[in-house]
């Protein structure tokens, strides 16, 4: 197979989110449930492809009807859905419950969790390579993620660490040592505290001794894009939030999309705002079709 433009290495779930305004303990209520395909690996896949980009996801999905809407969706939006499947464990699941002004998440990994290295091809060759810290942070799926890193063979191999309480949980060291492989990572404020010990730009700064690059996404205060020695301030775009889920996750699929075209860090990380400016502007992980 021709070597696309990004491949991603990642996690695939389907969404299930529920909107109400008071949830009846022991009975029903009326709300809004939706069910949509997502995961960070999926949704950074999507956003690439919709930036021009030839994509190559790799995950792990079940022999179930989630599996199939995924990897129907998926080839759908112009993402070469190379996922293997499980006939043991269902396809992951996140439930997002929204409840008055605040919001739960119960996520289900499933087959994302038993991701083998033999799943993943000898080399992982493309002009740029993403890695979901997701799979570094689940037991069964962290030697694939580990190989993945390893295996690429690309201009850009960028990490996501996904969040920062898993993170947390997983310990900083022990990210950064298995994540040595990638030059690229791309991290939240918060995220980037833990690994650092430094808030803003000089957490950029220091995790600079670390990486050859580092996007630091600041939300609605834009981006740092550090390079070297150089650092850069990305303004935000300007929108009206309506859901914030996946925004993350769109930003990382324009940046790797805009760097396999040959942009510098500086201006993919502004074509990467612009995404995330558009996903939080409507409802749902994905771009509209």
């Amino acid at each position: 197979m021709a070597a696309p433009d990004v491949l991603v290495v990642g996690d695939v779930m389907l969404d299930v989110s529920v909107d109400a305004p008071a949830l009846a303990r022991g009975g029903d209520v009326n709300g809004r449930v939706r069910i949509r395909p997502g995961g960070a690996g999926g949704n950074a896949a999507v956003w690439a492809a919709r930036a021009g980009a030839r994509v190559r996801l790799v995950g792990r999905v079940g022999d179930d009807v989630p599996g199939s809407i995924v990897r129907r969706t998926l080839e759908a939006r112009g993402v070469e859905a190379a996922l293997e499947t499980d006939a043991d464990v269902a396809t992951g699941t996140m439930l997002v419950v929204a409840e008055a002004d605040e919001r739960s998440m119960v996520s289900d990994p499933g087959a994302n969790a038993r991701l083998r290295t033999e799943d993943l091809p000898a080399e992982l060759d493309a002009t740029c390579v993403l890695v979901s810290g997701y799979l570094l942070f689940h037991q069964g799926s962290e030697p694939a993620a580990r190989a993945a890193l390893d295996r690429a063979r690309a201009k850009r191999v960028a990490v996501d660490t996904a969040s920062w309480s898993l993170l947390e949980a997983y310990g900083p060291d022990r990210f950064l040592d298995a994540v040595a492989p990638a030059d690229l990572l791309l991290a939240n404020e918060r995220e980037a505290e833990i690994l650092s010990g430094a808030r803003g730009e000089e957490a950029a700064r220091r995790l600079g001794d670390r990486f050859a690059s580092i996007v630091l996404k600041l939300g609605a205060n834009g981006a740092v894009a550090v390079e070297g020695d150089a650092a850069g301030r990305v303004d935000p775009v300007e929108t009206s939030a309506v859901d914030a889920t996946g925004a993350g996750d769109a930003f990382d699929g324009a940046l790797m999309a805009a760097l396999a075209t040959g942009a510098s860090l500086q201006e993919a990380a502004g074509r990467a705002c612009l995404a995330g400016s558009e996903a939080v502007s409507h409802e749902g992980p994905w771009p509209p079709p």
